[in-house]
Order: structure tokens, then C-alpha cells, then sequence
């Protein structure tokens, strides 16, 4: 049995410029540069309380919250606090994945300290960050990756929740599905027309039954109605690729793509801002109706520096599927790949200047 924490700082780009900027303490605060196709990078607690939330449109979060003070990013030093709390992270196991600049899985089982449960450990973990950085973390855990990740979610902010084994599927029954990792909007939607609202009435279906409505994630379905997630935690885990994908309600003909993978493109490239760093690949990847999947990359002499310029080689990439004109798809997706392991300074600025948000 495993001992899995999942650490998630809590506002964490908004709480850093609160920790730098003290006239910042209390007042609602967006992180985002103001412009219309600017997006919220984070928002603090203050400012969550109207409704603004990361990956929103600047414009949206104004309307919403028109006392915010609106900060824009410092990647720079959001990764410097990063490393400090990895620092923290690996005094008590070399089992660290992280996730992003603010999140991360720790496997305990075997740790480096002598505490004798996973739930000191989180503790003890807390308050190392919270005496080092004065930042709050919230922390889930669990015998598992999955439960860890929902479990250090909720109690934010500076929360820790523990699912113990025996606990397991009496926390799940009531769990609405869209808490599932992987579960979007259309997924739930799909899980809603069969009457699956919870992960307990999500037990209820057979294996054959959810891969026929999804698919090889059927499968994944299944396991993790029952709390079961075998995936490892693994150490020093680099961000390889971001993508966004969207399965269909219906199957489409290809011209019906181009909006899709735009708003695909989109969130994409917001998922790519936690990374910190440019991507020097983009690609897309369709799946046909006959569940045949095709991708297609592209890798520009620059590093890809904007939303647009992603959304443009995305949408330049689809001219090259030559599928016969009565094809229709199932799945849409655009991914970023290829992240630049060290940028100079010149590429540094690029990746933070405005456009980079859209």
C-alpha cells in the first residue's frame, strides 16, 4: 500500500506577489496583464470570492471584480519559490513528480524521515514551506495518485485532507464524476445522458459497458470508480508535452474543425504558462470516427511564443490532413512539445512579454 501525498500551493503566482508586495495583502489581485485576449494567469482568494478564475479572459475577470489589481507575471520568480519548496519536498523522499511550478506528488512509503505516518509527513511539510517562503500549501493524502490529487483539494486554501484505505469508497460514492482527472465538460455531459452523475453511480456499470461508450478510457473509468490508480509517482519528471483535447458529442466533417482546435489552441497554450518554459514543437492529433488516430508537428526555426502562433501553426497543421473528404472525427486536439530546458535572457523576455498570454 502506497503513501502518496499531493502538495498544491494555494494561489500560488497571486500569493507570491501578496508575500512580495505587502499594500497587495488583502485586496483582490489578478495575476494577468489587461488587454482583450489576455487571460488570468491566477486571482487570489480575494478576488475568487467574484467569480474570477485562472484561465478566464482579463476582460472577463475585470467585469466581474472591478477593484482588482491586476499584476502581471513574473515566471522568473515564481520558479525561484518553486525550487525552494522542491528544495523542502526532497528532504522527506527522492520520490518527487512534479506536476508544475506548484504542484507536486510525493511518494512517502519509504521516506527519508522518521515520521511514522504520511499525514505528519504532510504536515510537517506545511510547515517547513509556510516558515521558509510564508506561502500556504493545502495537501491531499492517499494510498494513491488519483484520491491524493481530489483529497488536496479539498480543504483549500492551507487545507489537508487524508483518504485512508478503508475510507475509499465511501468518499468516491457521492464524488460528482467531473472531479474524475480527465473528465471535461463533454465527457460529464456524456456521463449525465446515461444517468451518471456520481462516482458511486459510476460503479455501478461493467467494464464492456463504459469502453463501449469511451472507449479505451472506459477502462480508466472503471478503476477509477474504484479507487484503483496503479500509476507510480515518478522522480525528477519533466514536463514533456501540453495538450488539450476535445472528444465530440457528434462526429464531424473536417471544415467543422478549425473553431475547435482554435479554442483548443487556446487552452493549450494557457496549460503551457505553469511549464514556464517555451515550446519549440506544436502539434495536433485527430481521432476518426473509425477511431484511427492521426497526428501532425511542426517545429518553427523560434521557439513558439504566443497563443497566436500557436493557434496559426495548429490550424496551418490540419491543411496537411488528407483523410477522403466524407471523413468525419470524433477528437480534436493541439499539444505544445519540445520545452527549452534554459533560456538566455533574450528568450526569457520573449516567453514573458504580453503577447505571450494572448
Amino acid at each position: 500500500m502506497r503513501k502518496i501525498i499531493h502538495v498544491d500551493m494555494d494561489a500560488f503566482y497571486a500569493s507570491v506577489e501578496q508575500r512580495d508586495d505587502p499594500s497587495l495583502r488583502g485586496k483582490p489581485v489578478v495575476v494577468a496583464w489587461k488587454g482583450l485576449r489576455s487571460v488570468v494567469c491566477a486571482a487570489s482568494y480575494e478576488a475568487r470570492q467574484f467569480g474570477v478564475r485562472s484561465a478566464m479572459p482579463a476582460v472577463t475577470a475585470e467585469r466581474l471584480c472591478p477593484e482588482a489589481v491586476f499584476v502581471p507575471p513574473d515566471f522568473g520568480r515564481y520558479k525561484a519559490v518553486s525550487r525552494q519548496v522542491r528544495e523542502i519536498f526532497h528532504r522527506y523522499t527522492d520520490l518527487v513528480e512534479p506536476l508544475s511550478l506548484d504542484e507536486a506528488y510525493l511518494d512517502v512509503t519509504d521516506g527519508k524521515s522518521s515520521l511514522p505516518t504520511a499525514t505528519e509527513t504532510a504536515l510537517a511539510i506545511k510547515r517547513d514551506i509556510k516558515a521558509e517562503t510564508e506561502l500556504t500549501a493545502s495537501a491531499g493524502v492517499a494510498p494513491n495518485k488519483f484520491l491524493a490529487k481530489i483529497a488536496s483539494d479539498w480543504k483549500k486554501p492551507d487545507g489537508l485532507f487524508v483518504i485512508k484505505p478503508h475510507q475509499i469508497q465511501r468518499f468516491l460514492n457521492l464524488l460528482p464524476v467531473g472531479k474524475i482527472p480527465g473528465v471535461g465538460k463533454v465527457t460529464e455531459e456524456k456521463l449525465r445522458r446515461l444517468s451518471i452523475r456520481t462516482v458511486g453511480e459510476l460503479r455501478l456499470w461493467e467494464r464492456a459497458q463504459l469502453e463501449h461508450h469511451f472507449g479505451g478510457y472506459g477502462a480508466r473509468l472503471y478503476q477509477l470508480a474504484r479507487g484503483i490508480d496503479e500509476n507510480p509517482v515518478q522522480a525528477s519528471r519533466e514536463t514533456q508535452s501540453v495538450s488539450s483535447e476535445d472528444t465530440f458529442p457528434d462526429d464531424l466533417p473536417l471544415e467543422a474543425l478549425p473553431p475547435l482546435l482554435t479554442e483548443g489552441a487556446k487552452r493549450c497554450w494557457r496549460a503551457a504558462q505553469k511549464v514556464g518554459k517555451p515550446a519549440r514543437t506544436a502539434f495536433i492529433k485527430l481521432k476518426t470516427s473509425t477511431f484511427q488516430t492521426l497526428t501532425r508537428s511542426h517545429t518553427p526555426p523560434q521557439p513558439i511564443d504566443s497563443q497566436e502562433a500557436l493557434i496559426a501553426t495548429a490550424l496551418q497543421l490540419l491543411q496537411h490532413i488528407q483523410l477522403p473528404a466524407d471523413t468525419r472525427y470524433r477528437l480534436a486536439g493541439v499539444g505544445l512539445s519540445h520545452f527549452l530546458e534554459q533560456l538566455d535572457d533574450d528568450q526569457d523576455d520573449l516567453f514573458q512579454r504580453p503577447s505571450a498570454i494572448g
